[in-house]
């Protein structure tokens, strides 16, 4: 029994971080209706960033700070210069050029840092253990948890309770009425786009003393919060964090019940679930999206 809750608190575990990860996707993908395939090298250059600043000022705090910034300035060069001119347009051409974007981010990462896997070191405040069911567990989990559900907090809450989180909505089911009525649409997707950025570079921080920084990090976050987004629904941070609760446990009990099968089991669940629903668990009618 011990066994178990020790698995299911690193199954949570894993799925507060996941969410970290995905929130970002969903919000780019669900709220803008854009297939932002970059997003996973936001993560992987979230973490490296993380970890300069670390080894220069040996400050995790500061890296936590830093990293999301630097991945929100990233992210509104990219957004202005590039994606600004697709939203319009057919999601294959979002996809090509975010997956561009995605093979030079891991190829400027690898030149910088090399392909050697590292592992951020968290505060020394979180770097002890505690005793769960007479078994030691990482204090650095315990605050990874805790820290997600209250990000989960804010983040639905300010999708369904603020004006912020209207006006987003807004601007993707009908952008003209938004523009009439005197918002800029444009500076409302940039700035959500960065918030997107700026949630991966944090999910890469967070991650680090967890998963590691090594070669395709960028690549397996990418697939795995795409799962959730899909499972989850898009549009829906809600369905995005009932499914990271639901990936995240079964990849943690997965792995040990069933290591070979435990990556086609999650497959298995995005498979049932869009057969049932096909928009997800919550997700939103396509026609809202598409008048983006």
């Amino acid at each position: 029994m011990s066994f178990f809750a020790v698995q299911f608190l690193n199954g949570l575990a894993f799925s507060l971080l996941l969410f970290f990860a995905a929130a970002g996707l969903s919000i780019s993908f669900g709220l803008l209706n854009l297939a932002n395939l970059a997003h996973g090298g936001f993560y992987m250059l979230g973490s490296y960033v993380a970890l300069a600043v670390y080894a220069a000022t040996k400050s995790f705090t500061l890296a936590l700070v830093v990293a999301p910034l630097v991945l929100a300035v990233v992210g509104m060069i990219i957004e202005l210069g590039f994606l600004r001119h697709l939203y319009q347009r057919d999601h294959l051409d979002q996809v090509l050029l975010t997956l561009g974007f995605a093979y030079v981010i891991w190829d400027v990462a690898n030149w910088i840092w090399g392909g050697a896997a590292y592992l951020l070191s968290p505060p020394d405040i979180l770097s002890g253990k505690i005793q769960v069911m007479g078994h030691d567990y990482p204090v650095y989990r315990v605050a990874v948890l805790g820290g997600g559900l209250v990000m989960a907090a804010i983040l639905l809450w300010i999708e369904a309770k603020t004006k912020i989180g209207a006006v987003i909505r807004a601007g993707v089911s009908d952008p003209q009425m938004l523009r009439a009525m005197g918002i800029n649409v444009g500076l409302v997707f940039t700035v959500t786009f960065c918030f997107g950025a700026a949630l991966a570079g944090l999910g890469g921080v967070v991650g680090g003393p967890i998963i590691g920084l090594y070669r395709d990090v960028d690549f397996e976050i990418l697939m795995l919060a795409t799962i959730v987004v899909v499972v989850g629904g898009l549009g829906s941070l809600r369905g995005t964090f009932v499914s990271c609760l639901l990936v995240g446990l079964i990849d943690s009990f997965g792995k040990v019940y069933f290591p070979d099968f435990a990556l086609v089991s999650m497959f298995i669940v995005m498979a049932v679930v869009l057969l049932v629903r096909p928009a997800g668990l919550f997700g939103v009618q396509r026609s809202i999206l598409s008048g983006a």
